[in-house]
């Protein structure tokens, strides 16, 4: 018998698939043009990337807003720290916080600690794992690892791909945790030269927190473009 309430999550998280391809050309070069192309990698398979209606950030025009600013002090305690995949000593506890934090926000079975272990451990489409740790005195806590961010890095771009962090926890709570990941993902790319962050797309009217950055753009199926008051409108007619 069907699951409906799982069909229905699933099409609910299911973003806006305009074309697929899977490529065996992994090269920087190869993947820079593909993502200049409006693709994405994801976690289906292997070389599995879908044309979409991506996100990207220009860092060239990126500066920090006011409310920018404000996400980073309320998170100041956040290192970022980035790790090459595949792992060699992958933790089963990745997994779960990947999975209970999907389920959480999207349904059950969105993402099964499975996948997570697939895409961390062997080689796949992504190569980057950013780990954030937390290091606070005032909760005596040092070096504690709260989020995660699965990531495809080139010279020229970053992916902002899959992050989850910890919903609940007994001992403190960080507002904008998940806003505040990003940004500090946002300015690592920047110190690293690249030229785009990429974050996604936009399918969904719960993706409209994205749209608050400088040099934003987005993918229409044929161009790119800043026009971010057809992109709300666009995002409403899905």
């Amino acid at each position: 018998m069907l699951n409906l309430p799982f069909l229905l999550n699933l099409l609910m998280c299911s973003y806006l698939n305009w074309d697929e391809q899977t490529i065996t050309d992994f090269s920087g070069t190869n993947i820079n043009r593909m993502y200049n192309d409006g693709y994405v990698f994801t976690r289906i398979g292997k070389g599995v990337m879908n044309q979409t209606r991506s996100l990207r950030i220009d860092l060239s025009r990126f500066e920090l807003s006011s409310e920018n600013r404000r996400i980073l002090k309320k998170t100041d305690s956040l290192l970022l720290t980035p790790y090459s995949l595949p792992m060699a000593d992958y933790n089963w506890q990745i997994g779960k916080m990947a999975k209970d934090f999907y389920e959480t926000k999207f349904g059950e079975g969105t993402f099964s600690a499975n996948k997570v272990k697939e895409l961390l451990a062997t080689e796949h489409n992504f190569n980057k794992l950013f780990i954030y740790k937390i290091s606070n005195s005032k909760f005596q806590i040092s070096n504690c690892e709260i989020g995660y961010c699965i990531c495809r890095e080139t010279n020229e771009l970053l992916h902002y791909s899959y992050p989850f962090y910890i919903i609940q926890n007994s001992k403190f709570k960080i507002q904008n945790l998940g806003l505040g990941m990003m940004i500090k993902a946002i300015i690592y790319a920047q110190k690293n030269h690249k030229h785009y962050i990429y974050l996604g797309s936009a399918s969904r009217p719960t993706d409209t927190y994205k749209l608050q950055f400088s040099g934003l753009e987005w993918f229409d199926g044929e161009k790119w473009s800043d026009d971010l008051e057809e992109l709300k409108k666009q995002i409403k007619q899905n």
